[in-house]
């Protein structure tokens, strides 16, 4: 039964779309603890600007962001080529695991390191306790945690709606619309709901910063998502070479067609 299963182009992909959703979300989660300097990525002098009455703001992100405009596309894919259903199956599949994968990291934090030869192994490259280091990159804290878990369902399951929403409008047309609309809509909560999530309930920082943040965030994550909208097209394109395209436009037909009875 499993060479039927795995013979089928559509549920090869779908498992190859969703590999990449899965893993580029857990990896976002897992190294979203550092922060980076956007600005002096791209060779700029740092930006010193006042928003909300916060001063001396500039675009400090977290690296996490990094894989995320990968998880909208294949969000957007899915969607058109398995529609709503399949998203939230691999939503709530990534969420679990997530949610797993910090359980497991919680009890490698807590167990006993060795004293001996590990404890300063990498010392000369700056790192004299390396328990330490172990728990300040992989211990994130329950903030933070809750905060991107509520923040991913709320953006994924969003982006797939508004996604077919759009599509319910303007039919197979405007790809770009549909894709690019429903992942900035989607970014906007995303960007909104971890931040003051995080910080300003369970941090207690203050409403304006929080905002202030949330706008920073949603800045950068705009033009990501403007400049990612090709990408959605090279996608489709190697779907369709993949599947035929007599294939893929019955897919996409069959999603459009479950969308408008749901």
């Amino acid at each position: 039964m499993i060479h039927s299963i795995l013979g089928d182009k559509a549920t090869r992909l779908y498992l190859i779309l969703g590999g990449f959703f899965v893993a580029n979300a857990l990896i976002a989660e897992m190294i979203g603890v550092k922060l980076f300097q956007l600005e002096t990525l791209l060779g700029l002098q740092k930006a010193d600007f006042s928003l909300l009455g916060q001063e001396h703001l500039s675009f400090v992100l977290s690296v996490g962001v990094l894989p995320w405009p990968i998880v909208f596309i294949m969000t957007d894919v899915i969607n058109d080529y398995y529609g709503v259903r399949g998203v939230r199956f691999l939503t709530l599949l990534t969420t679990a695991l997530i949610a797993f994968a910090f359980v497991v990291m919680y009890f490698a934090i807590h167990m006993p390191p060795d004293q001996g030869w590990w404890i300063t192994s990498s010392a000369a490259q700056g790192v004299s306790n390396m328990q330490a280091a172990f728990t300040s990159i992989f211990g994130q804290g329950m903030n933070i945690i809750i905060g991107s878990l509520t923040a991913f369902v709320v953006g994924q399951l969003v982006d797939a709606f508004v996604f077919r929403g759009i599509k319910r409008i303007t039919g197979d047309k405007r790809i770009w619309l549909r894709a690019t609309g429903s992942t900035l809509i989607s970014q906007l909560l995303d960007s909104v709901v971890v931040t003051y999530v995080a910080f300003w309930i369970f941090k207690g920082m203050s409403f304006p910063m929080a905002t202030a943040l949330v706008l920073t965030a949603y800045s950068y994550k705009l033009v990501v998502a403007i400049l990612s909208t090709p990408l959605i097209y090279l996608v489709h394109a190697g779907v369709e070479r993949y599947l035929g395209k007599e294939k893929a436009l019955a897919m996409r037909a069959a999603a459009l067609r479950r969308a408008d009875e749901q």
